[in-house]
């Protein structure tokens, strides 16, 4: 079970809408022609735009060197058979030597399914290292690698945590050129907790950004059965739409994103977060100010 918030009552309209079954194939095909439209726009619509949250697609760059991110977010990922988010939830990279990133997740996790009681508390802690192996240039991609190691931190018994240690194994891809980014890839999870299975994931991302303020993508996302014991029995293709706003450029975002299946089994994703980061340069200039007091 994925425990990756938006607010209970969207939650509930969102499970209503999948609930019927003469709407999927048409809002399957309302998201399909919503990126097609996005594409256009920013067709015709400066610095490198973020990659990886709020996307479900993740990228080979590390965080830079003595340089950190730190998001305060929520997200839900929901099918007929559940609901599950995590919110609040807390990130923290670390560019800790060149070309590596470590990474954290503390979230607190909820799930509603459709036919049980609710529960709500601590979920898995995520932890990570991206390593990027190929460096980019002007012909080439950069290309690495984020693996992640889900600690059993929440309660099995209440499905707030999977209850054995699981990891996701991916490799990605990632280009830029101007004011676009595009960048996928894909792997395999492997999870042997009694409910759960390893499944394989893939996703390709575009993006654009739109003056100093705004960055605007649109991604492709598949991933095979996760088990019986999550809400994601079945296989499913997801287009999402989502982005960044810069408060302050980069050093202060807003990000969302949401989107919904257009094949496969009915699932919506959504996204909300705040995102900082520093490093290095700018722990110099507080400190100089600081002098001045």
């Amino acid at each position: 079970m994925q425990l990756q918030v938006s607010a209970h009552d969207v939650t509930r309209q969102i499970e209503a809408i999948v609930s019927n079954p003469s709407a999927v194939a048409f809002r399957g095909l309302l998201m399909a022609r919503a990126a097609l439209w996005l594409a256009v726009l920013l067709t015709f619509g400066c610095a490198t735009g973020l990659a990886g949250p709020p996307f479900q697609t993740d990228d080979p760059e590390p965080v830079e060197f003595r340089h950190y991110e730190f998001y305060l977010f929520g997200n839900t990922d929901g099918t007929p058979v559940e609901t599950d988010i995590a919110g609040p939830a807390a990130e923290f990279n670390w560019g800790a030597v060149p070309n590596v990133q470590l990474h954290l997740v503390v979230p607190l996790a909820g799930i509603f399914p459709s036919d049980e009681s609710n529960a709500y508390g601590l979920g898995d802690i995520e932890t990570g290292i991206k390593y990027r192996f190929v460096q980019e240039t002007k012909h080439r991609p950069m290309i690495g690698t984020f693996t992640m190691f889900e600690v059993p931190s929440g309660n099995p018994v209440k499905g707030l945590g999977v209850g054995q240690p699981w990891a996701k194994l991916p490799i990605w891809l990632q280009k830029n050129w101007g004011p676009w980014t595009t960048y996928g890839g894909g792997g395999a999870v492997a999870n042997l907790a009694p409910g759960y299975r390893n499944y394989p994931f893939a996703g390709w991302l575009i993006q654009r950004d739109l003056g100093k303020k705004l960055t605007l993508g649109t991604e492709i996302f598949s991933h095979g059965p996760e088990g019986l014991a999550t809400p994601q029995t079945r296989s499913a293709t997801l287009v999402d739409v989502g982005g960044y706003y810069y408060f302050r450029n980069p050093g202060f975002q807003l990000l969302f994103c949401y989107g919904h299946s257009v094949a496969g089994q009915p699932e919506t994703y959504a996204y909300l977060g705040l995102y900082w980061t520093w490093g290095a340069k700018s722990a110099k200039n507080l400190l100089g100010r600081l002098r001045h007091f």
